[in-house]
């Protein structure tokens, strides 16, 4: 067994600060404008990558956005025109694996949020955006003291969140507008 050092909030914040710091710009614009121009907005991922993708789901429907979470017993067939956005670390996981060739063989647009971009994933995907963390099955104390991947998983949420900010931007939208779309039945 591995020892871990004691992660208090304060080094956890730490943490999260530099891995923000590390988002590119440029890469939230360019996810934006593909959703923005996607026909609808289909979110995939397994485990705690996949509550962060179903977390940023949520965002877009707020926003009025078409989007389905791949998996769930309502999400229609994917088609060209539609895009897909892939959360996963590794880009290996099986299961979306095959839905990046599949989508591929659609001629669906796949995007990839990881921390490997040379992964089967990345090289099906039209655009890679590479986070920041330690893969789940690697414990790297230089890189984070949490424990399997969870670095990735919440610089995964604040990159979608920072995307959810850009595309507020520039579909002139702001909290209020976007309650209207909340859920009213709970």
């Amino acid at each position: 067994m591995i020892p871990y050092k004691t992660a208090g909030s304060s080094q956890v914040a730490a943490e999260l600060y530099q891995a923000f710091q590390q988002i590119n710009e440029g890469d939230v614009a360019e996810l934006a404008e593909r959703i923005i121009k996607a026909n609808r907005v289909f979110v995939a991922g397994a485990g705690r990558s996949g509550l962060m993708g179903r977390a940023f789901a949520m965002r877009l429907m707020q926003l009025g956005i078409p989007v389905y979470v791949v998996g769930e017993t309502v999400t229609p067939a994917i088609k060209a025109g539609d895009l897909l956005v892939i959360g996963s670390g590794s880009g290996e996981t099986p299961l979306l694996v095959a839905f990046a060739q599949k989508s591929a063989a659609f001629h669906v647009e796949v995007v990839l949020i990881t921390l490997s971009a040379q992964s089967t994933i990345g090289r099906i995907a039209n655009h890679t955006v590479k986070l920041t963390g330690a893969r789940k099955d690697q414990f790297d104390a230089a890189v984070s003291l949490q424990p399997m991947g969870s670095l990735y998983e919440q610089t995964l949420l604040l990159f979608y969140d920072v995307v959810v900010l850009s595309l507020m931007q520039k579909l002139e939208m702001d909290t209020s507008s976007m309650y209207v779309n909340h859920a009213n039945l709970e």
